[in-house]
């Protein structure tokens, strides 16, 4: 499918793209009903005055969207609170910093590769700007997808707000690392920033495949899988360690703090999670209504009813580490494996059913 990719510098362009995102966070996913603009139809921001916007249009319809905002034009008070950026900005020029974001796609042209293409489109804000160090985030089940486009983890706790729901904060370094080296000083052209070194250095709360070895990451899941499966039903209850390997593929291990809204009601992403160790609560309203320990699996209704998220589930206490298994990975699997989606489908029952049990 062909799109077409240009900036909105007209007021016409980026009113629309506005009403993209109204239509995508405030309509679809319940979140920033109080944003500006909301009465209009529209999710504006005071970024939006200075930020470079681009957009995808399939024919007369803008389908995708995306942000970025140039240090040398200042950050809100916002973005350098939610991305962390204060010890970035007390080293490096804000000039070599962008924050890209609002990355919006409608929903029947997801996976179609408008969001890579895009992206890519939009890169030329990054050679215009000669930006060195990008800053974003994203969703707990979009996570592979980012990390694979080369950006990782950095921040000391994830994106936490009752608005945004619960985000992961990211950082690419443009090209890489070593162009980073002599920047902000005068004495030491070869070395890197010391809030550089700090992100090398931190061990991330999140972990995959793509950071790490697909053995080592497997090692990690298999022995925590083997020590619940002596416990109680599992989500992998009776497969072998190629089945078992197999469902984690696309995986994450997130470590939560606590107070962290891993789910919020209404979402509308339906990734699977097991909880690794630690405990969650899962909250109607102000109401406690279940607490889920070390084997249990949550947002399991969403994937299998294809609803949005019914209750919001807290990280009950520090640190609780969860296993987010891709939707997409999982149905792939489903379609393509009957003896894998049989265990799986089956272990889900089993484990609602004991839910069942356990609230009656």
């Amino acid at each position: 499918m062909a799109y077409e990719f240009a900036r909105a510098t007209t007021a016409a362009e980026i009113e629309a793209v506005q009403r993209l995102r109204h239509a995508v966070y405030v309509e679809e996913m319940k979140r920033y009903d109080d944003v500006a603009g909301a009465d209009d139809g529209r999710f504006a921001e005071a970024e939006d005055q200075h930020g470079w916007i681009c957009y995808a249009r399939d024919g007369d319809q803008i389908v995708a969207a995306t942000r970025m905002s140039w240090g040398g034009d200042g950050f809100s008070s916002r973005q350098i609170d939610q991305y962390q950026l204060t010890p970035f900005l007390a080293e490096l020029p804000p000039d070599v910093m962008g924050v890209g974001e609002r990355n919006t796609v409608l929903p029947s042209y997801r996976g179609t590769g408008v969001l890579d293409q895009l992206l890519a489109y939009s890169s030329g804000a990054t050679t215009v700007k000669d930006l060195r160090v990008v800053f974003g985030c994203c969703e707990p089940h979009l996570l592979s997808l980012y990390l694979k486009m080369g950006q990782r983890t950095y921040a000391p706790h994830n994106i936490n707000s009752p608005s945004a729901g619960y985000l992961i904060p990211l950082v690419s370094f443009v090209p890489d690392v070593d162009a980073l080296r002599g920047l902000g000083s005068e004495t030491a052209p070869d070395a890197l920033p010391q809030c550089v070194e700090a992100v090398l250095a931190r061990g991330p709360s999140v972990r995959s495949e793509v950071l790490s070895a697909p053995e080592d990451y497997w090692s990690e899941i298999r022995h925590t899988l083997d020590e619940l499966d002596a416990q109680q039903i599992s989500t992998f209850d009776g497969f072998t360690d190629d089945e078992a390997q197999r469902c984690v593929a696309r995986s994450t291990i997130i470590e939560c703090a606590q107070g962290d809204r891993v789910l919020k009601r209404g979402g509308t992403a339906r990734n699977i999670f097991v909880v690794l160790d630690g405990a969650l609560e899962v909250r109607d309203g102000d109401t406690i209504v279940n607490v889920l320990s070390a084997g249990d699996a949550f947002g399991e209704m969403a994937f299998l009813l294809e609803r949005p998220r019914s209750f919001d589930v807290d990280a009950a206490i520090d640190p609780t580490r969860i296993l987010s298994l891709s939707e997409g990975a999982l149905r792939t699997m489903i379609a393509e494996d009957a003896t894998i989606a049989a265990k799986l489908l089956l272990n889900l029952s089993r484990m609602l059913c004991v839910k069942l049990i356990r609230a009656s």
